[in-house]
């Protein structure tokens, strides 16, 4: 069992830059794949990025790439996400997920809230 929690989300202008971070709970963190997706009102959950259990893969969706960077520490149990360059269509709820490549996201956050304004 695995529990995460987010923090870091809040308010910035268009441009600016967040860092979120997902800790989570459990002697297992290190085995699983990391990700974060995002929920804009109104629209379904997305993928935004992904890491793999030894940081060494990452993977992001096309509409962050470039200004989003994913990392992890698994001494510390947290996964990042540093979001610059940040636009108002990144204005979403925030979540992070553990899971593995034969399970898929098995847990998730409850989410910490971005807003971008214009």
């Amino acid at each position: 069992q695995v529990q995460l929690a987010e923090s870091g989300g809040g308010l910035v202008q268009a441009g600016g830059s967040l860092r979120l971070s997902c800790a989570a709970s459990g002697r297992t963190f290190s085995t699983y794949i990391m990700g974060w997706f995002r929920q804009a009102p109104g629209k379904e959950r997305e993928f935004v990025a992904a890491i793999s259990w030894t940081g060494s893969s990452k993977y992001y969706a096309d509409s962050v790439k470039g200004r989003f960077t994913i990392s992890r520490d698994n001494a510390k149990n947290t996964v990042y996400l540093q979001m610059n360059s940040l636009k108002p269509e990144d204005t979403a709820v925030y979540y992070c997920a553990a899971g593995s490549q034969t399970m898929g996201y098995e847990y998730w956050g409850q989410g910490t809230q971005v807003t971008v304004s214009s």
